[in-house]
């Protein structure tokens, strides 16, 4: 069975939690100060979600990594993600004044991938507000629709079963260069659509 971990407990991490959770899915969650922080928003989850250490989370079969944008390069150090599915949910934007990170023109994931060197990246998790990540898919009478892309086809075609399994209704955008930056915010169409396929 796959093994899930998750890298940063704010809203999407926890919210992909929730959606995880729901689905009777096992997931251990971890932030940068340590397990024994998290053990109540673990409980409060349920008996499938464990807190963890940045270590135990990073030794899963996939990984879902949202971390503040500035925070990225200190919460992956040291972590050997290599070969491992990672799933970058995170966005080159800083709250509180939602400012845009300069990338130079090149794409969040493209940045994110060189921090996880040898792991099998895929966008996912990072366009849709956390409420409708942690709710109901199937809320309005179709499926929420969730984008993703990769380099990897394996990787991705993983992380669609996921997808599926959650009840979402996955749409491939491709590759990390394409798909990337169509998902990516600020400067992507797609982040923040609240898009329900019928049928």
């Amino acid at each position: 069975m796959t093994t899930i971990g998750i890298i940063g407990a704010g809203n999407i991490g926890t919210a992909f939690a929730k959606a995880l959770a729901r689905h009777g899915i096992a997931a251990t969650i971890a932030n940068s100060r340590g397990p024994e922080t998290l053990a109540e928003l673990a409980q409060r989850l349920g008996p499938t979600i464990t807190a963890g250490t940045r270590e135990e989370a990073s030794a899963k079969d996939i990984v879902l990594v949202a971390v503040n944008w500035s925070k990225l390069p200190a919460a992956l150090e040291g972590l050997d993600l290599s070969g491992r599915i990672v799933i970058d949910a995170s966005n080159p934007i800083e709250a509180p004044l939602f400012k845009p990170v300069d990338l130079g023109g090149r794409v969040s994931s493209e940045v994110f991938a060189e921090l996880v060197p040898g792991a099998r990246v895929v966008k996912a998790f990072n366009h849709l507000l956390a409420p409708l990540v942690a709710g109901d898919p199937a809320a309005e009478g179709g499926k929420r629709v969730l984008f993703y892309s990769s380099d990897d086809d394996a990787a991705k075609a993983e992380v669609g079963a996921l997808i599926d399994e959650l009840g979402f209704a996955g749409i491939d955008l491709g590759s990390l260069a394409v798909g990337g930056r169509l998902a990516q915010f600020p400067g992507g169409p797609l982040p923040a659509l609240n898009l329900v396929k019928f049928g």
